[in-house]
């Protein structure tokens, strides 16, 4: 989005220090600023403040700040600029005159967002967060760097607590709200799964009358959240009003599908891996069906999907063993997900699942405990990396012990970002 210093300065009461300055878009990250961005130092472990004159070396084309001003180059003085880079969003989001979705569920929303943008990019310029940028500056900064012509806002909502998703919505102010699933993901800071479920909803609750909810007929607690709304309502999964049936896996895992809206039915075929896909792609098909795309157009925008890195991406060791890269992250639900699509893989030989821990969930010595026995039931060889919690004593090594693997073989990564196995992961697909 391209806006002047002044624009940005006059919409925060801000004072705007130097020449005015065209800006197109935001970076938090000096060394990712592109040329003409407005750099927005934040304040965390390191101070931002402190690469401002490395972020206009970078061609950063003006900056916010709450310190002192770099001597020739655009300043606009805030009080604190992350509550500014928040506000910008929301001054952003007023200028857009689009459809905005916003995402949220414990497990999937990542993916959903992807294949959310991928059914909607047959027939509309969508822009959407990179990655996970789904918090307090994620969010305000997809908005901020939608392009010009942008036709649809795709935003994901993280949830750390109550209230963040209400926040993320005050800014975002979607018109369609997506929640995946409620699951133990951050549990414990909400005082257990009914908590989750009550934050996750405040998307939900956010939505006007106008708006529309797509909800997981399949999670009672996310299909409860229809009474919380006065939007209109689609629901998806195995049961619901955009319906996955006739599912069957190829040799990659892939799902093969029967997708079934309230007009029509199509055969899809996924290229990502997981049967838990299915039910995501359902979730995309159901925004893309709220705005009235056909479904064709819909399918072939899934069936095109790229997902974003280290989550559920094939590749193959140099011995050729299949190795499943799930590493962004993990919680209960989602490491079940990815166990049984690595059980569901054709190798002849061995299957095994490399685990980091499971963040932020309320009763982890149990939750680890029933992964590695659910790992068990399928067959499938644990090895720990940096814990204890699943009962088996941890590999300070791990590539090591895959050194012998074959073109029979196949390998889960699979762990919370703490965790860090999406450097393993790496060393696996590169150098094994």
């Amino acid at each position: 989005m391209r806006f002047a210093a002044s624009q940005a300065a006059t919409a925060l009461g801000a004072t705007l220090v130097g020449v005015d300055a065209e800006c197109d878009g935001v970076s938090f990250d000096s060394r990712l600023v592109l040329p003409g961005q407005l750099f927005v130092p934040l304040v965390a472990e390191r101070d931002g403040h402190d690469f401002i004159a490395a972020a206009i070396a970078r061609g950063a084309s003006a900056y916010l700040t709450n310190g002192p001003t770099v001597e020739g180059a655009t300043a606009i003085k805030v009080v604190d600029t992350l509550n500014a880079l928040m506000r910008l969003g929301q001054w952003a989001r007023a200028r857009f005159d689009g459809p905005v979705v916003g995402v949220t569920g414990s497990v999937g929303k990542t993916s959903v967002k992807d294949l959310i943008r991928a059914a909607l990019a047959p027939v509309c310029r969508v822009h959407a967060n990179e990655r996970s940028f789904n918090n307090d500056f994620g969010l305000p900064s997809t908005i901020l760097n939608a392009p010009d012509a942008t036709e649809v806002l795709v935003t994901e909502m993280g949830m750390r607590g109550f209230g963040e998703i209400a926040r993320l919505c005050s800014i975002a102010a979607p018109t369609i709200g997506v929640v995946t699933r409620v699951a133990g993901a951050h549990s414990e800071r909400v005082g257990g799964i009914d908590g989750v479920r009550r934050a996750k909803a405040e998307l939900i609750e956010a939505l006007a009358d106008s708006g529309t909810a797509v909800l997981n007929a399949d999670d009672d607690r996310v299909a409860s959240m229809r009474s919380l709304t006065a939007a209109s309502v689609v629901t998806y999964g195995y049961a619901g009003d955009v319906r996955v049936s006739e599912l069957s896996l190829d040799h990659l895992a892939r799902a093969r599908f029967t997708l079934t809206t309230p007009n029509e039915s199509c055969r899809i075929a996924l290229n990502v891996s997981g049967e838990h896909m299915a039910i995501n792609a359902a979730a995309a098909a159901g925004v893309a069906f709220s705005l009235g795309i056909d479904l064709s157009a819909i399918v072939e925008g899934l069936e095109a999907t790229e997902l974003s890195p280290h989550r559920m991406a094939l590749g193959r060791m140099r011995s050729g063993a299949v190795v499943i890269d799930d590493s962004y992250n993990a919680n209960p639900t989602s490491m079940r997900a990815a166990l049984d699509a690595l059980a569901a893989l054709p190798a002849q030989g061995r299957r095994i699942a490399v685990l980091g821990v499971m963040a932020e969930i309320s009763d982890p010595s149990v939750e680890h405990r029933d992964i590695a026995a659910y790992a068990d039931r399928l067959g499938v060889e644990l090895i720990a990396v940096g814990t204890d919690l699943y009962g088996v004593e941890p590999t300070a090594e791990p590539h090591t012990s895959l050194m012998r693997l074959t073109e029979r073989d196949a390998v889960l990564v699979k762990g919370s970002r703490v965790a860090g196995l999406d450097g393993l992961a790496g060393v696996l697909l590169q150098q094994v």
